[in-house]
């Protein structure tokens, strides 16, 4: 068994092959930055598997291997390629789940949680208040903080939005979550000059109907800032949006894959302390 729990990585999920591609590379530089982690890449939408399957396999894989008294030996087999591919298991019969948890123990290691769910998404919305706590329920396994808002994200969009630019738009998928509007706004304060909220989607002002207000304005060189984890169809429509740049992807930045080890860390070290 690894000395640490498995690192359970949920995604959204895109039916774009490069976005694709970019996320799983996230989780794979995430396993190979902490060698024995067993990395479990999974969605709360579009791709399979879904963060419900492997949370149940992760907590069945557990509760075996508690059951048997294993220690050491090696960690879930090769971390990097289940980070890549996920587990591809089936969920299984309906009710599984309810009777996996209706069982004792989380196969808890030392105070340790068997597993740490970390949302790779931008906001602390509905993704992570229902379908991941829904997912975890009765498990033990602690859900951390989303990915963002996060000072990696902000400095990233800083280094690469162009100086010269008169304006900005920062480019968000858009909700009406409280908690995503206060955490889009605070990204939105820390960038320089002039900066406008837009989006992709949603009730609130497209990207392109933004940029194209600033340049009646009189901005000369507008640049989108994109607050969007990977490519995907929300990302794509941003370069016919009018705008004179656009910012890449966050997941590009290597230090994403350094706020996710952080994530993590930070719920390893308070579950165990906790139990002090």
């Amino acid at each position: 068994m690894s000395e640490y729990p498995t690192l359970i990585a949920v995604a959204h999920g895109t039916r774009s092959p490069a976005g694709r591609r970019q996320i799983q590379e996230l989780a794979a530089a995430v396993a190979r930055r902490r060698p024995g982690l067993d990395v479990r890449l999974c969605y709360v939408d579009v791709q399979e598997p879904k963060v419900a399957d492997v949370v149940a396999t992760v907590l069945d894989e557990r509760r075996a291997q508690a059951g048997n008294g294993e220690q050491g030996g090696e960690p879930g087999a090769l971390d990097e390629r289940r980070a890549l591919a996920g587990n591809g298991e089936p969920g299984g019969e309906p009710g599984a789940l309810d009777e996996r948890r209706a069982q004792p123990g989380n196969g808890e290691q030392g105070g340790q949680p068997g597993a740490v769910v970390v949302p790779l998404l931008l906001s602390a919305g509905y993704h992570v208040r229902v379908d991941i706590a829904e997912a975890v329920a009765g498990t033990g396994f602690p859900v951390t903080a989303p990915l963002g808002p996060d000072d990696v994200f902000l400095e990233s969009l800083r280094r690469n939005v162009p100086g010269h630019a008169d304006a900005i738009v920062l480019a968000s998928a858009g909700s009406s979550d409280p908690l995503w509007v206060r955490g889009i706004r605070e990204v939105a304060a820390g960038l320089p000059g002039r900066v406008e909220l837009g989006y992709t989607s949603g009730s609130g002002p497209r990207v392109a109907d933004v940029v194209a207000r600033l340049r009646a304005e009189g901005a000369r060189t507008v640049a989108v800032a994109a607050y969007l984890l990977a490519e995907g169809l929300f990302y794509r429509t941003l370069h016919s949006a009018g705008a004179d740049a656009v910012t890449p992807p966050l997941c590009h930045d290597a230090q994403v894959a350094d706020l996710v080890l952080g994530r993590f860390d930070s719920a390893v070290l308070t579950t165990a302390g906790s139990g002090l």
